[in-house]
């Protein structure tokens, strides 16, 4: 083996949607790179207006977050990915992505990791309400057919202590990793 082979880690794309969950990603990016992957993130334009600290997690990922899409002759500011993780994964983007709406960079992201076989792992954040809604149960079967691993959703409801369930960033990881 090479020494740069030897010093190659896998990169990983966090993609992150606007839910309240969001506030938490750098778990995510944290127990990534303890498992020895480099993150960079991309946010859906909400989730990046506020729904986490966007200067907090480029210094944990130690790259800008990105969320627009980069103009023609502009350097490709992250390598190609060798997994996706989407977490916190939102009814919209779910849907919008299954459908092959490419209108953010986020989901352009997604279809473009899709068309290309890259390991994808998603962990739904979806109310029950959307979650039994027949076109979000369409969508999460048309993905899972496309290759896409799915966790369990999360819908944040209270517990019957009136504590709220754990999110379980890593199982994106768990995830991609058994492949």
């Amino acid at each position: 083996m090479t020494e740069q082979a030897a010093a190659h880690k896998p990169f990983l794309y966090v993609v992150v949607c606007a839910a309240g969950i969001a506030a938490d990603v750098s778990r995510l990016i944290t127990a990534a790179q303890e498992r020895d992957w480099e993150v960079g993130v991309i946010a859906t334009p909400v989730a990046a207006n506020g729904f986490f600290d966007t200067a907090a997690v480029a210094a944990r990922s130690g790259r800008p977050i990105r969320s627009a899409w980069r103009t023609p002759g502009e350097p490709r500011p992250f390598p190609a990915p060798d997994a996706v993780a989407v977490a916190p994964a939102t009814f919209n983007t779910v849907n919008k992505w299954a459908a092959g709406i490419a209108d953010t960079l986020a989901l352009g992201t997604l279809c473009e990791a899709a068309g290309l076989g890259v390991p994808i792992a998603v962990l739904p954040c979806v109310a029950d309400a959307l979650a039994a809604h027949p076109a979000y149960r369409g969508s999460v079967e048309r993905l899972r057919g496309m290759g896409v691993r799915f966790g369990e959703p999360y819908t944040g409801e209270p517990e019957p202590d009136g504590g709220r369930p754990e999110f379980g960033w890593e199982r994106a990881l768990d995830l991609i990793e058994r492949g």
